[in-house]
This record gives C-alpha cells, sequence and structure tokens, in this order.
C-alpha cells in the first residue's frame, strides 16, 4: 500500500471522540475548500461504525449545505434512526465551526439471496493498460501552458495536478481543463488504488463513494466547452446520492460510466454507473451541482 493511499484511508476512517461522534480531518487538495467525495466518504464511514459488519451499505442520499474548509477537522454527529431485523439506516450530519455543512442518509442491509440482473452491458472501451494517468496528463497539460496561464494557478493546485494519488485515475478520453472543446455529456474514467486494501468490504464503499464525486459535474460541462478552471465558472456539488448492488474491490480496476442527461437554471445533473473489469455492474451514481458562468453576459 502507498503512503498516499493509507494516509487516505486514515483519512476516511475517523476518530471516535464520544458515543456516535466521529471526528475527520481535512485533505487540502490545493482548491481552500473540501473536496466534496471527502465528506461523502467520511460520512459514510461514520455510518458504518455504527452499524454491524454483517449488514454493508446498499444506498446514501445527501446533500452539500455549506463549503466546508479544508484547513479545519469535520465531526461527524450520527442519528441510529433504525436498526431492524433486515435493515439498518443511519443519519449523519457534518459540522464545522458550529454550522452543518453536509447531511447524509445510508440504508444497511443484510446479506439475501434473491433475482439477479442488470439492464444493460459496460461500454466497449479502451482498456486502462494503455491510457495516460491523471498525473501523467497533468505533467503534460503543464507542460505546454504559457508561462502567465502557469503563474496564475494556485501553487498548491500545480503541485496537485502532478503529485502522487492515493487513487489512480485513468479516463479514457482525456479533456484538457485549460483548453476544453465541446463534446457529448459523456465520459468514461478508469479507477484503481494505488495499492492493494484490505479485505473490509466497508474500507472499499467507502473508498468508492469518496470517488464517485470525480469527473462527475465536468461530464455536464462538456458540451458547453467549460471546465471548473474557465474564469467566472462557479461549479459546486449540491446533492449526491448512491447505489450499491454487488460486491467489488477497488484495488482492481473498475470503469466509471458518466452521462449528464440535462443542463438548466444553473445546474446540472449526471448519472454514473460502476462496473467491474469482466461488465459486473456494482454501484449507480447521480448528483446535481451547480454550474453557474459568472462571465457570461
Amino acid at each position: 500500500m502507498s503512503d498516499v493511499l493509507r494516509e487516505l484511508i486514515d483519512c476516511l476512517s475517523l476518530e471516535r471522540i464520544e458515543e456516535n461522534i466521529f471526528r475527520g480531518q481535512s485533505q487540502n487538495l490545493g482548491w481552500g475548500r473540501v473536496f466534496g467525495g471527502q465528506v461523502v466518504g467520511q460520512a459514510l464511514s461514520a455510518a458504518a461504525q455504527t452499524v454491524p459488519p454483517d449488514r454493508p451499505v446498499h444506498s446514501l442520499h445527501s446533500y452539500f449545505l455549506r463549503p466546508g474548509d479544508a484547513n479545519k477537522p469535520i465531526v461527524y454527529v450520527v442519528d441510529p434512526i433504525r436498526d431492524g431485523r433486515s435493515f439498518t439506516t443511519r443519519r449523519v450530519v457534518a459540522v464545522q465551526d458550529g454550522k452543518t455543512i453536509f447531511n447524509l442518509a445510508a440504508s444497511f442491509q443484510i446479506i439475501e439471496d434473491g433475482f439477479d440482473h442488470q439492464d444493460g452491458e459496460m461500454p466497449k472501451v479502451a482498456g486502462p493498460d494503455n491510457l495516460l494517468s491523471e498525473q501523467q496528463l497533468g505533467e503534460r497539460y503543464l507542460s505546454r501552458m504559457p508561462e502567465h496561464v502557469l503563474k496564475a494557478i494556485p501553487r498548491a493546485m500545480r503541485e496537485r495536478a502532478v503529485s502522487v494519488r492515493p487513487i489512480e485515475v485513468r479516463p479514457v478520453h482525456p479533456v484538457d481543463p485549460m483548453r476544453p472543446k465541446k463534446g457529448p455529456p459523456r465520459r468514461q474514467v478508469w479507477f484503481r488504488s494505488n495499492g492493494a486494501l484490505p479485505d473490509d468490504d466497508a474500507v472499499h464503499r467507502y473508498l468508492l463513494a469518496y470517488s464517485s464525486d470525480m469527473h462527475f459535474l465536468t461530464t455536464a460541462m462538456q458540451p458547453h466547452a467549460v471546465t471548473w478552471l474557465t474564469p467566472g465558472m462557479q461549479v459546486a456539488s449540491l446533492d449526491h446520492a448512491m447505489w450499491f448492488h454487488r460486491p467489488f474491490r477497488l484495488d482492481d480496476w473498475v470503469l466509471y460510466d458518466v452521462d449528464a442527461p440535462s443542463a438548466t437554471n444553473a445546474r446540472g445533473i449526471a448519472r454514473g454507473r460502476w462496473f467491474t473489469s469482466d461488465g459486473q455492474l456494482v454501484a449507480t451514481t447521480v448528483q446535481e451541482g451547480l454550474m453557474r458562468d459568472r462571465g457570461k453576459k
């Protein structure tokens, strides 16, 4: 396991400070604000730590209420709403500086036999072996930028672009965030942890929840040839939902197939399907986010 992956797992594992109360440290990825996937992953981790291990999470629904400060810890308060014979429900509130910044409801279920089918096959795309990672792409993009543009990008963001990642990300069709071109609202991205993970289903699920906030709203911006780095763009996640269908390992390659069916009223919605490399549908995600073009006249 790489050091950066171990640091991420430690970040998402949380510190228990009281019964049903946890504290998580924040990662500063260079934006100043907390990465949405971190809050989702930590909140799910907090909920899972109050549920028997034989009940994996099967769904979560959440709202981003305020931007979090990446330089401060976050406290997660878990409300044990219900413990049933088959299902367990938890509500989690994330608090920073005395204000609620995020809330999440998650449902957990015992493993049961039942009907099994999936509608649709995994897209036929290039495999991850011959694709460039986001780290390699970041190095390439930065090397092509004019000096005056490069200086305008915060140093922390430049360093993040070329740093080793805890989750290796390989886009099938990369998009240059500084020179976007119009394209269909669809993209596929391969994900895999940077090292072996423990045999703990909960770890794989909250790491996938963490990863699921990547390449989401950017897909909804593709038809408009803008990215979150485009001057004047205000981009933020509003809500996030996720359903887990089948077991998987995030230390094996999984494909994120994302499409964005609508953008209107300064909002965009994106849907994602997670597939194992052999085509098993293991999770589904949906997110709506703010896509406000303040530079538009």
